[in-house]
């Protein structure tokens, strides 16, 4: 039977999820009379988890002969968790999850607690690999991975202790994987990373991050469009303003890790950087490239956060044009220290989130209505759906998924562009 993958998370894991189903192929597990599903976890939020668990015992319902196999962020960082559920017979940790070895058990692991989860210290890992895949599956673009772990200790955050300290691909193996991909017929590679502005500090030399963008883009000629898919603002370097202002084949749109618009916050976040710099960055890079659309990161009602506070979140979404919002309610992790602070209400929680979203739902609906009647680049994600340059969801009445369409935005239907194709104009 074929090996099932489920994948929660960012889009590393689902880069990741790809070698995973390439190993654990060599290592046989796609030969069990019963087959196996792998769960690909999250730990960003207590909900993630939550998310995973369920998804694992509905499996175990539906499959009851199956390997069930968990790893992800949330089996490094919780294994014990994972190893008490009686669905699950594997427990593998991010480091594991990428080697063949760490299936070839099959199918007699499970014998006691202790073999059952295959977890190291993920502070011991010092480099990643770079790990060639051929493609993504399901996917109209393809993401490639350039950097893991972090270095960094923001307060409200468990994934350091997932995905352990920063380290880098080396630049050859990243135009390699590139240019494969895109020989392959990709016509969108999507770079990924935990932390991806810290690119390069650990590598001989240390290149950051423009530097690489700029390589791939001189070097693989194939590539069609190239996305960056979250950045820390305040770690931009120069190189990589310049290809924002200069490189059309690298997309206008980045997504922002912001997390908090107030001052007093972001320095209980324990982040590197101030309100006036997310406005000012926005602002700089809006007159670089006027196109450029941007999402960002929002946490509301994190610990100690008053009224006025989250007004200042609230308002950034003006003041930094910010179009695509994720907001994320404050989910105390423990382990972080924001779990040991002082906690509001979930209900207030609950409610600035909502206020939060609404925002960003007036923000995407006014950056819609601008659109219309400008020529736009659709890639095909599925039949009748696709994105523009700037990430927006469009439907589009033609194409394959992988083609990119020339069309113009007829209007849009409150969540979607309404892309006409140009060909269908002429005609």
């Amino acid at each position: 039977m074929a090996i099932d993958i489920v994948t929660f998370g960012c889009r590393l894991n689902t880069y990741e999820s790809e070698v995973m189903r390439r190993e654990a192929d060599v290592a046989g597990l796609g030969e069990l009379a019963d087959g196996a599903v792998i769960f690909n976890t999250c730990a960003v939020t207590a909900e993630a988890v939550r998310q995973a668990k369920q998804s694992i015992r509905k499996a175990r319902r539906e499959r009851p002969n199956a390997r069930i196999i968990v790893t992800g962020c949330a089996a490094q960082t919780e294994p014990g968790s994972f190893v008490d559920m009686d669905e699950v017979d594997l427990v593998l940790g991010n480091e594991e999850k990428l080697k063949a070895h760490s299936y070839r058990a099959l199918p007699d692991f499970g014998v006691n607690d202790t073999e059952k989860a295959r977890v190291n210290d993920i502070f011991s890992v010092r480099e990643t690999a770079s790990h060639m895949v051929d493609a993504i599956e399901g996917r109209a673009r393809a993401f490639v991975q350039v950097q893991n772990g972090c270095d960094h200790r923001c307060t409200f955050c468990i994934i350091p202790y997932g995905r352990g300290n920063s380290r880098s691909v080396p630049m050859g193996a990243v135009v390699e994987q590139v240019a494969r991909l895109a020989g392959n017929g990709y016509a969108e590679i999507v770079l990924t990373g935990v932390d991806m502005t810290s690119y390069g500090a650990d590598l001989p030399g240390a290149p950051k991050l423009g530097r690489l963008v700029r390589t791939i883009l001189r070097q693989v000629p194939a590539v069609k469009r190239l996305r960056l898919s979250s950045i820390d603002s305040v770690e931009a370097d120069d190189d990589l303003l310049d290809c924002i202002a200069t490189e059309s084949r690298l997309m206008p749109h980045l997504h922002l890790s912001l997390q908090a618009g107030d001052d007093m916050i972001l320095k209980r976040m324990k982040r590197r950087h101030l309100r006036d710099d997310s406005i000012r960055f926005c602002e700089d890079v809006r007159r670089l490239r006027p196109d450029i659309v941007f999402g960002a990161d929002i946490i509301a009602g994190f610990p100690t956060e008053t009224d006025a506070m989250f007004e200042n979140s609230l308002k950034l979404v003006d003041e930094c044009g910010l179009t695509h919002l994720h907001v994320f309610p404050f989910s105390p992790r423990e382990g972080t220290p924001a779990a040991r602070m002082p906690q509001l209400d979930r209900g207030i929680v609950k409610a600035r989130a909502a206020t939060l979203r609404e925002a960003g739902d007036r923000a995407y609906a006014h950056h819609l209505g601008s659109l219309s009647g400008t020529a736009q680049r659709i890639l095909v994600e599925r039949e009748g759906l696709g994105r523009t340059e700037g990430f927006t969801l469009a439907t589009i009445p033609c194409g394959l998924p992988g083609e990119i369409v020339e069309a113009t935005i007829a209007g849009h239907d409150g969540s979607r562009l309404i892309a006409v194709p140009v060909e269908a104009q002429a005609a």
